[in-house]
């Protein structure tokens, strides 16, 4: 088992969800500041159109007509009696024509007949808005009424300034979007900690597998949760798998050398007849080609019992390799960027290797890290498939690997600095690789001037 590199690990579980239920999260406030500020809104309108009402009906209580108009004793509303309020009054005639005003209403430029609806029946009320030149945004109420006295209708006009609702709306927005603001802070905060806290058992499965991998331990804790119990138990039963594989390696080994014990003790005794310079019968023959013959049946009832199936290639998967490479390259840029190395390419876009992809990134990362590290300047890289046949090619403009080395720099064990081309063990490490695939790799010199590498791997039609 070997652990996946940081690069390699794709997404983040904990930041995916805290993603979504932050987005979430944000929706939800949103929405909800929304609504509350529109029924505050609501709320403060039809709380102004309840007092320009109850204002009309206070007008209405005390205003008495007088000649061609109307007299109005003082009011307990006192911004009626002060210029420049912010609260207006108005009487009106079935004409349009002002029969009053309010003492607050003297500098009040606007002519109040043009608030006051067409064919506003008696007892009718009208709400509405506009914006002044002076006072700004208003807020008025026109009433309908008839006077029996008079015989005629009149209309009763009460205008009101927004200012102070809408500073009244402003302060209100301003707290609630502090205050959400604040409780969206909070809910990211329990948000993560509950994520982590609910997560807990995926980081605990990860810290369990390293201690497997490290040695520490052979198996899985069985303490986890039950959705994840099923992927905790077959872990444990591939471990368990993996180790008796290991164990059945071990025991094949030593049955098999046990097993030729006896056949090879034939054949020395018959070697040392013949080294007697005893005569050499048809008997004799038959004797050591049955001993070969039951040793072939050994070795191969042994392996057998050993390998039952060639896992490399029968659960292999197809691996694009071109967006492995392609994967690898800009790394080993960034790494080699002293030397501003040109890697040319020419890499087949469906070319695919059947095995596990971590195989192929450690393959063409090895020989990859060796042209940048070995090359002047210049790098090629090449993939094809040619039938049945995957070629991946690799050369250099660097010094070259000296024929003679070609197969001690595939020897476990040598050392990269004791040889004038500098190849490293990196090709040994390869070599196991390919040989597990049942490739080959040709080494010989590139048309850019140094090492070239061909690694091939027959797959079955």
């Amino acid at each position: 088992m070997v652990l996946q590199k940081k690069s390699e690990q794709g997404y983040s579980l904990q930041k995916r969800l805290l993603l979504a239920f932050g987005i979430l999260l944000i929706l939800f406030l949103g929405l909800a500041g929304f609504v509350l500020d529109r029924a505050f809104k609501e709320s403060v309108a039809a709380s102004v159109e309840e007092r320009l009402q109850l204002q009309i009906y206070a007008l209405l209580g005390v205003a008495e007509p007088e000649g061609e108009g109307f007299f109005v004793p003082d009011m307990e509303e006192a911004r009626f009696s002060q210029i420049d309020s912010g609260l207006y009054g108005f009487i009106l005639d079935s004409n349009g024509r002002e029969l009053w005003r309010s003492m607050s209403a003297l500098n009040f430029r606007m002519r109040a007949s043009a608030l006051v609806r067409n064919a506003l029946e008696p007892g009718e009320t009208f709400f509405g808005s506009l914006e002044t030149e002076e006072q700004g945004p208003m807020s008025y109420a026109s009433y309908g009424t008839f006077w029996p006295n008079q015989d005629e209708e009149f209309s009763f006009v009460v205008m009101e300034t927004v200012a102070p609702t809408a500073a009244e709306i402003s302060e209100f927005q301003s707290s609630l979007w502090f205050w959400l603001g604040g409780l969206a802070l909070l809910l990211s905060l329990a948000q993560y900690y509950l994520l982590r806290w609910g997560l807990f058992p995926l980081q605990r499965l990860a810290e369990d597998v390293a201690r497997i991998e490290s040695g520490a331990s052979d198996a899985l804790e069985p303490n986890y949760p039950t959705e994840l119990r099923a992927v905790t138990d077959n872990l444990n039963l591939l471990i368990k798998s993996e180790r008796e594989r290991q164990s059945r390696y071990r025991t094949t080994l030593g049955d098999l050398a046990h097993s030729l014990k006896t056949p090879l003790a034939v054949i020395s005794g018959i070697v040392q007849q013949v080294s007697a310079d005893k005569p050499v019968t048809s008997g004799t023959i038959k004797d050591v080609s049955e001993q070969l013959e039951r040793m072939d049946q050994i070795v191969s009832y042994q392996l057998k019992r050993a390998v039952k199936s060639n896992h490399a290639r029968i659960l292999a998967k197809p691996v694009q390799i071109k967006p492995v490479i392609e994967k690898i390259l800009p790394a080993l840029n960034k790494v080699y960027r002293d030397k501003e190395v040109n890697a040319n390419t020419a890499l087949m876009e469906n070319a695919r290797f059947f095995g596990d992809e971590k195989d192929l990134m450690e393959l063409c990362g090895n020989l990859l890290d060796n042209a940048f590290k070995y090359c002047r300047s210049e790098i090629s890289v090449a993939v094809s498939e040619q039938g049945n046949r995957l070629v991946l090619a690799i050369d250099d403009d660097g010094e070259g690997i000296p024929e003679q080395e070609h197969k001690r720099v595939l020897e476990r064990g040598a050392r990269a600095d004791t040889l004038k081309s500098g190849q490293g063990i990196g090709l040994a490490v390869s070599m196991d690789i390919i040989s597990a695939y049942g490739g080959t790799i040709e080494m010989g010199k590139s048309a850019l001037g140094g090492a070239s590498i061909r690694v091939l791997f027959e797959r079955e039609p």
